[in-house]
């Protein structure tokens, strides 16, 4: 499922392009449907420059939006050593995390949550393979993470976690826990213009796919093709399959949603369906059941970019990357919106 494209070579400097660090997004927006909004049409190559909550004007009776639900689990962990050194702990999963500094581990090391009760919460080392860390809990997981767990900002936001992050790193949409990272394109959303849309009988349709670090796993292969995506968790119900199966046009929210629809998607629309998928779309990819895009302004040589210019095209999606820095967009997670038409 990984290769999605039989088309010439795609060579990874091609999605590189010059990003200051000063456009990429420290905090949110003060509010959610605030953000700014580039439209990319794709037939014209026209630029529309709008605020989010004008995404409505749009749409059109018949659309189906899909919105993933997944819910960001605060899955990141500060722990000190017995001699008081400091570790950082992301985790992949119940018992996987990458842990920083990497260097200073070994087989039974012991880290520790509350200093000021040794020995009552900690994480014992048991694997250290591939720079992953395997940890074995004191206590059951959803304990060390209710009473320790932090938002797992991701590592360009220069900063710690802060109350705000645990409300505005999320959509308010989530409501089932599975992800290490927010599906961020979502986070635009109100309940205001969720209403708006209904309204305007547009269809609203949920599709689950949990963020694994694998959507965010550098790629170092020169020829992208090379380049393998983890697995991670989706499930697609009847009732949304349905609804999306009836649409006039299918608006994906992010680039996890797109990924979810076509990894089922077939000729004669989608199935309900449970599972993991790896697959990685880049230029030459053939869409089947997306019809327009949501999503934000990713950073460069990024797995995200590349499905975008797969979706719009690689010339006018980093043409319209070069428009947004000069027109004062904000980028990555916490950064501003493109509705690609």
């Amino acid at each position: 499922m990984n290769n999605t494209n039989t088309e010439a070579m795609e060579i990874l400097s091609d999605y590189a392009y010059e990003l200051p660090k000063e456009y990429i997004a420290q905090y949110p927006c003060p509010k959610r449907d605030e953000s700014k909004l580039m439209v990319l049409h794709r037939d014209t190559g026209e630029i529309e420059h709008r605020i989010f909550r004008n995404m409505v004007d749009y749409f059109r009776p018949g659309d189906v939006l899909v919105l993933n639900r997944t819910r960001v689990i605060p899955s990141r962990l500060l722990g000190r050593k017995k001699t008081g050194g400091k570790i950082d702990i992301l985790m992949l999963d119940k018992e996987t995390a990458i842990v920083k500094p990497l260097k200073s581990l070994k087989k039974g090391t012991e880290i520790f949550f509350d200093l000021s009760c040794p020995g009552k919460y900690f994480a014992t080392v048991s694997s250290i393979i591939d720079g992953m860390v395997k940890l074995i809990f004191s206590h059951p997981y959803d304990t060390i993470i209710k009473y320790f767990g932090r938002v797992p900002l991701p590592p360009y936001i220069k900063r710690d976690a802060q109350p705000l992050d645990t409300e505005r790193y999320q959509t308010v949409f989530a409501s089932e826990n599975g992800s290490v990272a927010a599906p961020t394109a979502g986070f635009h959303f109100t309940d205001e213009i969720l209403n708006e849309l209904r309204l305007k009988k547009i269809k609203i349709a949920e599709v689950l796919l949990h963020v694994s670090w694998a959507t965010f796993l550098p790629v170092r292969c020169k020829n992208i093709a090379e380049h393998k995506m983890g697995t991670e968790y989706f499930e697609v119900d009847a009732l949304s399959a349905d609804i999306i199966n009836s649409a006039g046009r299918v608006i994906a929210v992010g680039t996890t949603s797109v990924r979810t629809l076509e990894a089922i998607a077939t000729d004669n629309g989608i199935m309900p369906k449970k599972g993991v998928t790896d697959i990685f779309i880049y230029p030459g990819y053939k869409f089947k059941i997306v019809d327009c895009l949501i999503t934000n302004f990713h950073l460069p040589e990024t797995t995200l970019l590349m499905l975008v210019c797969a979706f719009a095209g690689k010339k006018l999606t980093l043409s319209a990357y070069e428009e947004a820095k000069k027109s004062g967009y904000r980028f990555a997670s916490y950064g501003d919106a493109m509705l690609v038409l």
